[in-house]
């Protein structure tokens, strides 16, 4: 496993609540990140089925675009009771002409719980794949899941995405309902940097 070196990384996201996340996590080992937004990139089109393929398709973009070495995220929930789905299209779930709107997706996932009479618990799990790639072409790739179930209402106002109903296995509150920190320490993101965390010690 390659050991990252530098002092800045690029976290190839537009999505402020990740972008957050991630420095978080990385702020406290002495890394700056920055993100797609601070170099008025584009996103790039997400066309692979897997988590990780769409990561590998944002990392290399951002470094072929910027030279720097860049962490790339394609995350997700996965719900059983509709087969996987919204799985990697849990953000177009969102989409809406004026864009992305997750109380939309998250009444969207609900209703079709309901429509199929989906037992409960209602288990899904968010699922993350991290690819840190360098300029050179190397990349090191780690997953992390969360595994919890879907409640109905939703529940806090913290988070973002589909965290207000989303309840973590062996807790009573959601994502949406938990301080940042304690979802940081809980979350799909945060076992795949814990996987990572030899490349940044």
């Amino acid at each position: 496993m390659r050991r990252f070196d530098g002092d800045t990384l690029l976290i190839a996201t537009h999505n402020a609540g990740k972008l957050e996340e991630f420095r978080a996590l990385l702020g406290p080992r002495g890394i700056t990140c920055v993100s797609n937004a601070d170099y008025d990139l584009p996103e790039p089109e997400e066309t692979e089925t897997t988590f990780l393929g769409n990561a590998r398709i944002k990392a290399r973009a951002a470094v072929a675009a910027t030279g720097l070495p860049a962490l790339a995220d394609d995350s997700g929930i996965v719900i059983d009771g509709l087969d996987g789905a919204p799985g990697v299209h849990t953000a177009d779930w969102a989409e809406t002409g004026a864009g992305r709107d997750f109380r939309i997706a998250m009444n969207r996932a609900w209703t079709e719980l309901e429509a199929r009479d989906t037992p409960e618990p209602r288990t899904a799990r968010f699922c993350a794949t991290l690819v840190l790639l360098w300029p050179d072409g190397h990349e090191e790739a780690f997953e992390g899941v969360a595994e919890g179930r879907i409640v109905w209402p939703m529940r806090g106002e913290t988070g973002h995405g589909y965290d207000p109903i989303f309840m973590p296995e062996g807790h009573d509150r959601t994502f949406g309902e938990m301080p940042p920190e304690e979802k940081n320490r809980l979350s799909h993101r945060a076992r795949a940097l814990a996987k990572m965390a030899e490349v940044f010690a």
